[in-house]
């Protein structure tokens, strides 16, 4: 009996082995390898092509099974805004708020009571106005098979609750492991990487070199996403001793941009794990990184942005003015401490397609780890990026008409909504 058990174990020990084996020598070959180059086999490109069918077929499915059956109630999407308004029309909420008279009143009559329906709907207007609303998600047009943007759709017919279990089950059991080893594979590359290309004596060699290896990490921590990046206009593309300036929905916008291009970052200093991939980078790289104290001092931030800018060899710095995240619906007003910096400002516009995934990170709902696992279940990340012709101050314009120059060009660019409101940043 031990000689069975132990055979059994040496068997089981074998087949792990050997799917461990294979897991890797396709991640690295087929995934790896091609990213670390800036090549693709198409392979993102068939399964975003499948996503776009089955998401079609679950539109229509829906559609039908509403038409089919009338009397079918018709899922209502899960609150995204600070309010959560209840249905019903104006005449069952007063009657909610009369029923607790102990005096019947005649329809048609006025109750004190029926003032508060207009408060409330006030109060409503006010704390959940335009401006607000782009601090939520993203409203869609239809279904994407994820629980988290309906979680009433999938028992509309028996197949479409087998589509969205099979999905479920792809994207936690297949999609989340393999994303995840590679994401921890991109950042460990970026911080062995960078930090031996820190030894190097400062000269082209370790600037050529330094790029290469943030540019690998990127790309790999992409395909991490299944990132599908459509770069349009790259003539623009940011030049050294520039600014890039784009629109801000998103943590892993750093990734999308940096696949296409190496950016010097612009941030506070952090301790922890961010704290160690940060000294890491900047031993190989002038990225700018301020402590807490010297971020409220904004005569020392633009300071040191100036003699960066200044030194034309020098990356092109990456800064996002909303200072926050936006919906991916809209731009809001960008802070022109950016704008007063000078020289040459590229900007950049975003945009994500929110069928395959919400990119938006509320921070004020989501931490950082919460957000990422969000994004590693999602079925994919799709997006635009649009690189505009370089913009520089005009004679007799200031730096907030400048800062507004540029923001109204990258959402007319990106087909977001120019808003004239300052962010909660």
């Amino acid at each position: 009996m031990t000689d069975l058990c132990e055979g059994g174990m040496d068997d089981l020990w074998s087949i792990t082995t050997l799917l461990l084996q294979v897991w890797f020598s396709v991640m690295i070959g087929l995934i790896m390898i091609p990213a670390m180059f800036g090549l693709s086999l198409g392979v993102t490109s068939v399964y975003i092509q499948i996503l776009v069918k089955i998401l079609e077929w679950a539109t229509l499915r829906i559609q039908r099974g509403h038409r089919d059956r009338p009397t079918l109630p018709v899922p209502a999407p899960l609150p995204n805004g600070l309010i959560q308004r209840e249905g019903g029309s104006m005449e069952q909420e007063m009657g909610e708020l009369r029923r607790y008279r102990t005096q019947s009143i005649s329809r048609g009559e006025f109750a004190l009571s029926d003032s508060f329906y207009f408060y409330r709907k006030g109060l409503e207007s006010i704390v959940d106005d335009q401006v607000t609303q782009r601090f939520s998600s993203e409203e869609l047009v239809s279904w994407n098979l994820l629980t988290r943007t309906n979680h009433n759709f999938h028992y509309i017919s028996l197949r479409l609750t087998i589509i969205w279990g099979l999905g479920v089950i792809i994207r936690y059991c297949v999609l989340f492991p393999l994303r995840i080893t590679l994401a921890i594979i991109g950042i460990s590359w970026l911080v062995i990487g960078t930090t031996l290309v820190g030894f190097l004596p400062n000269r082209r060699v370790k600037n050529w070199l330094s790029e290469l290896v943030h540019l690998m990490c990127y790309r790999i921590c992409a395909r991490g996403l299944s990132a599908t990046i459509q770069y349009h206009n790259k003539n623009n593309k940011p030049q050294k001793g520039g600014i890039c300036v784009a629109n801000h929905t998103s943590p892993i916008d750093i990734v999308i941009l940096a696949n296409d291009g190496c950016y010097a970052m612009v941030g506070q200093s952090h301790s922890g794990l961010m704290g160690v991939i940060q000294r890491s980078m900047v031993r190989s790289c002038p990225h700018v990184w301020f402590e807490r104290s010297e971020m409220r001092d904004r005569h020392a931030v633009t300071s040191r942005l100036r003699a960066h800018v200044a030194a034309k060899r020098n990356l092109p710095i990456l800064i996002f003015p909303e200072g926050t995240c936006i919906n991916n619906t809209s731009v809001m007003m960008f802070k022109k401490g950016s704008f007063e910096i000078g020289g040459t400002i590229y900007p950049v516009a975003i945009k994500y397609d929110p069928r395959f995934g919400d990119a938006f990170w509320n921070s004020a709902k989501y931490n950082m780890v919460s957000y990422l696992l969000r994004m590693m279940t999602s079925w994919a990340i799709v997006v635009n990026v649009w690189y505009l012709p370089p913009m520089t101050r005009q004679e007799g314009e200031d730096a907030t008409k400048f800062a507004n120059r540029v923001k109204s060009a990258i959402a007319h660019q990106g087909g977001l909504l120019d808003m004239a409101w300052q962010s909660r940043g």
